[in-house]
C-alpha cells in the first residue's frame, strides 16, 4: 500500500485537503478506504468507501475526533500508538482485521501518512485502508480459491506456470474486460498486455521462480474486449502446493486521475490553471541548469497589475478573478510553447523565457520586445460586466532580469524581477524596467538608510535647525524648524537625504513626533526672553502624519508637556493633503486653530488646489514656493505666477511669504508687488538654536 499512496505525498495545505471538492475528485469513487485527520486527530475528511466500512454517515464521522468513532478499545491498544508516531513524521503502514459495518471482518493493509505544511511540519494524518482479504486468503489456502477469487473487489486471475493459460478469472475482472469466462480460458495474459511479449514476461516471472521474490509489481496497460485499454497496476505471485501464478489487478484509472488531481492542485493555481510559483521555481531551476550547458541566456519577466486593488474593491472579487482570468489568457496568447507564464498569487504574473540569444544586448532586446507585446495587449479593453467600467483598461508594470550560465539562485532572480517591476512602478507604471547590479546597491543602502533611521531615532540623532523670517522692514517675525540628521559617519544631513524614505516606511510618524517635541521645547525657551517671547515657529506636517487618528492629540500634547504658547506655533502643509477626506483635514486643523495653532500652505503653486478648498480651509498664511522666486526677476512666467499667489493671498485674506529669497532685487521685486514677509539665505541660513540665538535677538 505504501508504494500506492507515495505518488500523493505532496505538501498541501490542511486547508486544500479539506475541501470536499478535493475529495470527490481525487478518491470519492475510489474502492479504498481514505480518511484526512487535522493534527487533533479530527476527522476533516473521509470518502464513502471509508464510512460505509463502519456503518456511518459523513455527519456521524466529520468533526469528531478518532475516539469518538472508532471502538474505544481498539483505538486505545491498536491506533492511538501509530497516529502518534505519524504526528512524528513517519509513515506506518501494518495490516489489520476490517470492519465492515462494526464488525471486523476482512483484512487490510492500513497506511498512515504525514501530510506536511510548507515549512515541512506535519499538519495531518492521510489514512489509506487496502483490502488485502483476497491476497492473504490465496497466500493461506489455495484450497478455498475458487471462492475468495470470485468474489474479491480486485480483478484477480490465476494461471498456469507452463503456458500461462488462465485457469480462473474473478467477476469483477470479467466486468471490467468484457471477457466471458469461457474465452479466457483460451487466452494468456499476454492477450491482455499490449505492452510486454513473451520473452519479457518470461523475465517479469523469473524472480518469482527462482524464490527470490515473493511478489513483482508492475504498472503497464490492461486491454479490454472492445479494444480500449486501462492503466493497470499488477501484483503477481507464485502460490500453492501445485504452483500457480496468481494476479492482482487494480484499474488505476481513478488513482491516475487522483495523482492528476493531487499534482493539478500542488502545481497548478486553481483560478487561471497557470502554473503556481512552487512549479515555476522548478522549472526555472531546471532552466537555469539547461543555460549552462547551452551557454544561451534566459529572463524573468515579473507582472504586476496596476491599480488591481482598487478594481477589485468597486466591484467585487468575482469581477477582479475575471479579470486575472482574462489577463492570463492575453498573456498566454502572446508566448512560446516554450516558455513559462506562471501566476504566484494575487495580481502577480512571471513570464520565464528560454533559450535566447548567447549575447547579452540581444537577449535584453527579446525580453524587451516580448515585455512590450504583454504591455500592449493588456491595454485592450477589458469588458467587464459594469456599465461603467465596459471600457475598463489594465495595465501592468513590468521588471525584467536576465540568467544565464553564471545564474545566481532562484530565489535571487525573483528578487531581482520583483526590484525592477518595483522601479517600473515607482516611473509612472504601464511601463517595463530592467534590473542591473545598480539597482541592488541602491536597495541595500536604502535597506541599511531604513536601518539607521530607526537607529537615530532611538540615539536622538535628529535636530532642528532654524531659518529667520522678515517683514518688509527687515524685522525677524519667526523662524522655520528645518530637520537635520546628525549622522554619526555620513556627518550632518539635510532631508533630502531620508525624508522620502522615512515617509515610504512610516519612520516619518515618529520622527514628526519628535520635531514637535523640539519646536514646542524651543518655543518654551523663546518665551523666556522678551526678545523672543513674540516669535513665531514653524514646523512642516507630512501628510501621513497628519492622516493619523491621533494627529490632533499629538499636537496638543507637545503644546501641553513642553508649555508652550499655541499661538506661536504654524504647522505648514502641503497640497498633496488636501486631495483626500477634504471634511476630516478640515476637522483637524479647525480642531487645532481652536487652541490657537495656525497654518501655512507649503510650495503653494507646485501641486494642485481647488479654490473653494482654500477658501473652506482654515489657513492663516501661503508659502510661495523658491521655485517661483529664483528666476522671477528675468522670468515672466514665474513672476506671473507669484503675482498670482500674492493676488489670491489678498482675496482671501491670507498673509503671504516668499521663501527662497537670496538677492535683494528678489526682495524688492516681492515688496514691490505686494509681498511683505520674506525667508531664504538673503536673511540668514539655517542653523542651530545656539548659533542662531544672536540673528534671531537682533
Amino acid at each position: 500500500m505504501s508504494r500506492r499512496v507515495s505518488g500523493i505525498r505532496q505538501r498541501l495545505s490542511a486547508e486544500d485537503i479539506g475541501e470536499p471538492e478535493f475529495f470527490r475528485r481525487m478518491i470519492a469513487a475510489s474502492a479504498d478506504r481514505f480518511a484526512y485527520l487535522d493534527r487533533d486527530l479530527t476527522y476533516r475528511a473521509a470518502n464513502a468507501a471509508y464510512l460505509m466500512s463502519w456503518g456511518l454517515t459523513s455527519e456521524q464521522v466529520i468533526g469528531r475526533r478518532v475516539d469518538e468513532v472508532l471502538d474505544r478499545d481498539l483505538y486505545a491498544e491498536e491506533i492511538l500508538p501509530r497516529l502518534e508516531a505519524c504526528l512524528a513524521g513517519h509513515t506506518i503502514v501494518y495490516e489489520a482485521q476490517l470492519p465492515r459495518r462494526g464488525v471486523r471482518a476482512g483484512w487490510g493493509e492500513v497506511t498512515y501518512i504525514p501530510w506536511l505544511d510548507r515549512a515541512g511540519e506535519v499538519e495531518g494524518i492521510v489514512v489509506c485502508v487496502h483490502d488485502i482479504t483476497a491476497r492473504l486468503a490465496a497466500n493461506t489456502s489455495l484450497g478455498r480459491l475458487g471462492e475468495i477469487v470470485e468474489k474479491a473487489q480486485t480483478e484477480v486471475y490465476v494461471f498456469d506456470p507452463e503456458h500461462f493459460y488462465f485457469e480462473q478469472v474473478n467477476q469483477g475482472a470479467r466486468t471490467n474486460l468484457g471477457f466471458g469466462m469461457d474465452e479466457l480460458t483460451r487466452m494468456t495474459p499476454l492477450d491482455l498486455m499490449p505492452d510486454y511479449d513473451p520473452q519479457t514476461f518470461s523475465r517479469l516471472l523469473e524472480p518469482l521462480r527462482r524464490g527470490s521474490k515473493s511478489q513483482v509489481v508492475v504498472e503497464t496497460r490492461h486491454r479490454r474486449k472492445d479494444g480500449t485499454c486501462y492503466p493497470a497496476e499488477i501484483r503477481l505471485q507464485l502460490l500453492g502446493m501445485e504452483p500457480r501464478f496468481v494476479a492482482w489487478v487494480m484499474d488505476a484509472t481513478e488513482r491516475r486521475r487522483a495523482e492528476e488531481a493531487i499534482k493539478h492542485l500542488a502545481f497548478m493555481d486553481p483560478l487561471t490553471g497557470l502554473p503556481n510559483r512552487r512549479l515555476l521555481m522548478d522549472r526555472l531551476e531546471r532552466a537555469i541548469a539547461a543555460s549552462r550547458r547551452s551557454h544561451r541566456l534566459g529572463a524573468l519577466i515579473f507582472i504586476d497589475l496596476d491599480d488591481f486593488k482598487t478594481l477589485n474593491d468597486t466591484l467585487g472579487h468575482d469581477q477582479g478573478d475575471r479579470l486575472l482570468r482574462l489577463v492570463a489568457k492575453r498573456l498566454s496568447s502572446c508566448l512560446r510553447e516554450s516558455d513559462t507564464l506562471a501566476r504566484l498569487g494575487g495580481d502577480e504574473f512571471v513570464v520565464m523565457l528560454e533559450r535566447l540569444s548567447r549575447k547579452a544586448e540581444d537577449a535584453a532586446a527579446q525580453a524587451e520586445t516580448l515585455a512590450n507585446k504583454l504591455l500592449m495587449v493588456l491595454r485592450e479593453p477589458c469588458g467587464l460586466e459594469y456599465r461603467e467600467y465596459r471600457e475598463y483598461r489594465c495595465s501592468a508594470s513590468m521588471g525584467v532580469t536576465l540568467f544565464g550560465p553564471r545564474a545566481v539562485g532562484v530565489e535571487e532572480l525573483m528578487k531581482q524581477a520583483d526590484l525592477a517591476m518595483y522601479r517600473a512602478k515607482a516611473s509612472g507604471r504601464d511601463t517595463l524596467r530592467f534590473f542591473d547590479p545598480a539597482m541592488q546597491a541602491e536597495v541595500s543602502a536604502r535597506a541599511a538608510l531604513a536601518a539607521n533611521l530607526r537607529r537615530g531615532l532611538q540615539h536622538g540623532e535628529f535636530i532642528l535647525h532654524y531659518q529667520m523670517q522678515v517683514d518688509a522692514d527687515g524685522r525677524t517675525t519667526g523662524a522655520e524648524g528645518l530637520l537635520r540628521w546628525q549622522h554619526p559617519q555620513r556627518g550632518l544631513l539635510e532631508p533630502a537625504a531620508f525624508i522620502r524614505l522615512a515617509e515610504e516606511t512610516a519612520t516619518i510618524l515618529p520622527l514628526g513626533r519628535q520635531v514637535l517635541d523640539m519646536a514646542c521645547a524651543q518655543l518654551a525657551t523663546w518665551s523666556e526672553r522678551p526678545e523672543t517671547a513674540d516669535l513665531i515657529l514653524a514646523v512642516n506636517i507630512s501628510v501621513l502624519q497628519f492622516h493619523h487618528p491621533d494627529f490632533v492629540e499629538q499636537v496638543l500634547a507637545a503644546v501641553d508637556q513642553q508649555g508652550c504658547d499655541p499661538n506661536r506655533l504654524k504647522l505648514e502643509i502641503t497640497e498633496n493633503l488636501l486631495r483626500h477626506d477634504r471634511d476630516s483635514t478640515i476637522a483637524k486643523m479647525s480642531a487645532l486653530k481652536a487652541r490657537g495653532i495656525s497654518f501655512a500652505l507649503d510650495d503653494f503653486g507646485t501641486g494642485y488646489s481647488s479654490l473653494t478648498d482654500l477658501g473652506r480651509l482654515p489657513l492663516k498664511e501661503l508659502k510661495i514656493d523658491r521655485s517661483f522666486v529664483q528666476d522671477l526677476v528675468t522670468n515672466e512666467k514665474d513672476a506671473a505666477i507669484a503675482r498670482t499667489i500674492i493676488a489670491l493671498g489678498g482675496t482671501l485674506e491670507l498673509d503671504v511669504i516668499a521663501e527662497g529669497v537670496e538677492t535683494e532685487a528678489q526682495r524688492d521685486w516681492l515688496a514691490g508687488h505686494g509681498c511683505h514677509a520674506f525667508q531664504g539665505y538673503l536673511f540668514g541660513r539655517p542653523g542651530p538654536a545656539a548659533t542662531s540665538a544672536t540673528r534671531l535677538d537682533a
